[in-house]
């Protein structure tokens, strides 16, 4: 007669069959926490009665449900989440050429749409645990569904949350994709395992450094740090906001046309990882899925300028900056080019923007963009 496990071995188990899975899908990390109400859900409702989280209103719904996992899933006792590392070095940037007009995206996006990298993978998890331990529910999620991911991933042990809002590993850095399950099944967590490698105490290790706040040329992160002003940062202007950019930051912009990495390329604890990874000795496993596409080296800002709607469905398949309209697109494809243009003498270029400063086809966005450009640059238009 089989005699029943103790419920702590369960525990265990369940624990270790998550991490087995998560290594065979190729995850760079997986730690487990407890589903227990955040612990800074005063926090964010003052970060979104200040509005600081713009035009995003998806992250102002279902708030009580937001910090607390237990109201995203009934009955959650475990949250496993899961870090995907992504390219932080692409030898296409060898190529870039001083003073090409050319336009910069956030590394997250070089590869596939990490939604659909993640996703599958996590679902693979999910049914996996369901085979092994029946009865219980498994809720995987990206950043598509009301939770806490960072906060999570900190309680779990895969690093701390930096001055600039981001996980960071005391070894490995920031350049992470998160995704969860959020389940019924009770797990040994992370903490009570003792943090066992590659995962550590969230401890946080920023200390008086400040190279993420100084170095945001929006001020987006607070002087303090810990909380970003999501209305100033240039990833939600270039991805998120649907309006005019406000002229204050056209030249801090510079030549970002989606997403943004200065605050962590200057982060000392990204140091040891983007240096291995420059001399081809990355030492984090990269799904094949994330492996850079022709434009890690930046769109040409006059092509960009000239897309039409099936060149933008075209250049964006499979990416995750499909979200970035064709207008969204070329506004910032406009401030970038106004940033080169105020340094270099680019004709093409510069009759493209007078051009379309005076396009009657173009949508609104677009042209009132390009006359400010005008405007600041002295273009007769």
């Amino acid at each position: 007669m089989q005699v029943a496990a103790p419920p702590q071995i369960e525990l265990f188990r369940a624990a270790g069959l998550a991490q087995s899975l998560a290594k065979e899908q190729g995850f760079a990390m997986c730690g487990i926490a407890s589903a227990e109400a955040s612990a800074y859900a005063a926090e964010l409702r003052q970060w979104l009665a200040e509005g600081k989280h713009g035009e995003m209103h998806y992250l102002a719904e279902h708030t009580d449900i937001r910090a607390d996992p237990g109201k995203l899933v009934e009955g959650a006792a475990s949250v496993i989440v899961f870090a995907d590392a992504y390219h932080v070095h692409s030898d296409r940037n060898e190529a870039l050429q001083p003073g090409e007009a050319s336009g910069r995206i956030a590394k997250y996006a070089w590869g596939d749409d990490y939604h659909k990298v993640l996703k599958k993978r996590l679902h693979a998890v999910c049914n996996a645990l369901e085979e092994k331990y029946p009865g219980h529910i498994y809720r995987a999620t990206t950043d598509t569904a009301p939770i806490c991911e960072r906060e999570m991933a900190t309680r779990a042990g895969l690093g701390w949350t930096g001055k600039h809002t981001l996980m960071i590993h005391p070894r490995y850095g920031s350049y992470f994709l998160l995704g969860t399950i959020v389940t019924t099944l009770p797990m040994q967590t992370s903490e009570l395992a003792g943090f066992p490698d590659p995962l550590s105490q969230p401890t946080d290790h920023c200390g008086s450094c400040t190279r993420c706040i100084d170095a945001c040329p929006t001020d987006a992160i607070a002087a303090e740090g810990y909380s970003v002003d999501a209305r100033r940062c240039i990833s939600y202007l270039t991805l998120e906001h649907r309006e005019q950019i406000d002229e204050q930051y056209f030249e801090p912009m510079s030549d970002w046309l989606a997403g943004c990495d200065i605050c962590q390329d200057v982060c000392p604890h990204n140091r040891r990882r983007t240096s291995a990874a420059e001399q081809g000795h990355d030492p984090l496993k990269v799904h094949k899925r994330y492996r850079p596409h022709e434009y890690a080296d930046g769109f040409d800002l006059l092509e960009v300028l000239n897309w039409t709607a099936e060149d933008r469905q075209h250049a964006f398949i499979g990416s995750a900056l499909k979200r970035i309209k064709l207008d969204m697109m070329k506004r910032n494809a406009l401030i970038a080019a106004g940033n080169h243009l105020r340094d270099h003498d680019d004709a093409a270029l510069r009759d493209k923007v007078i051009d379309l400063a005076r396009a009657d086809n173009q949508p609104a966005i677009v042209r009132e963009t390009a006359d400010k450009v005008c405007q600041r640059l002295g273009f007769e238009r």
